[in-house]
């Protein structure tokens, strides 16, 4: 039996809605998955006194608007890492290491920024896409709480909208805006450099071991804040840690690493 025209009409218009569906749900897994690192067959290796520590990256990918940990104990090569990532490390080899700072730019090759020694470019892309939180906070002493934390728009000629209030008040440390960093206590301290590594809207923010100095609660609030701010500006965050529950918690993804001992010589691999 042949089918009515507009049987065939009904048939025709879901098959189109279901290949627009398809289409859209294709790309929007791409968006989703538009890399801002690609690193394949990285290699540092560090001697120091007769002793070697090689960290061995061969294969990561870090998508734009990720949450990822890198856990593990002093001495596996999370810093390293972290530094590389930064690029404030050179590598000793490199198969591919690219960077993409936002969603529609071209994948820029930092292995051969280093090669050709193009430091002028590689600060430049610190300076305006990379946030970075220490252990220690890193506050410079003269000034203030907010002059700490304008001080990346400032040098980038950045104007103010706004944005170092609301980080001022969603970390809850509007108060101590006028106070120099010896005035506050550990855990303030690391809110104010969570605001500063934040204030310019750096494509990622890399964060080592963020509140290492902090009791157990104190270092639960702080990172939950954290990551509260990092998914409400969509910036992608990369925190080394010693504490697997930063990871079970707040829906981090985990890289995977192993490390062994041969001799004088330490060796990480780190995959993701």
């Amino acid at each position: 039996m042949k089918k009515s025209h507009q049987s065939e009409q009904t048939e025709k218009s879901s098959k189109n809605t279901e290949e627009e569906l398809n289409k859209k749900s294709s790309e929007e897994t791409s968006k989703e998955r538009v890399l801002i690192y690609h690193m394949r067959e990285v290699v540092k290796t560090r001697e120091a006194e007769g002793t070697a520590f090689r960290l061995v990256v061969p294969s990561l990918q870090i998508a734009l608007g990720e949450k990822i940990a890198l856990i593990g104990q002093s001495g596996c090569g999370k810093s390293t890492l972290l530094d590389l990532l930064a690029m404030v490390l050179q590598p000793s080899a490199a198969g591919a290491f690219r960077f993409r700072p936002e969603p529609g730019a071209s994948p820029l090759d930092i292995a051969n920024y280093w090669r050709r020694h193009k430091l002028n470019r590689l600060g430049d892309l610190r300076r305006q896409r990379i946030g970075y939180v220490m252990q220690t906070g890193g506050l410079l002493p003269y000034l203030t709480v907010r002059d700490n934390i304008s001080l990346s728009r400032r040098l980038l000629g950045m104007p103010e909208d706004g944005t170092v209030d609301t980080l001022l008040e969603s970390l809850g440390i509007e108060r101590h805006v006028n106070k120099l960093p010896s005035l506050l206590s550990v855990g303030e301290r690391q809110r104010v450099a969570i605001a500063r590594a934040l204030a310019h809207k750096p494509s990622i923010v890399i964060a080592d071991e963020p509140t290492a100095p902090l009791d157990p609660i104190t270092a639960r609030k702080i990172m939950g804040l954290f990551i509260n701010l990092v998914e409400r500006f969509h910036i992608t965050v990369i925190v080394a840690s010693h504490d697997w529950n930063h990871v079970e918690q707040l829906g981090l993804r985990g890289l995977s690493h192993r490390t062994r001992q041969q001799d004088n010589l330490t060796e990480t691999v780190v995959t993701g």
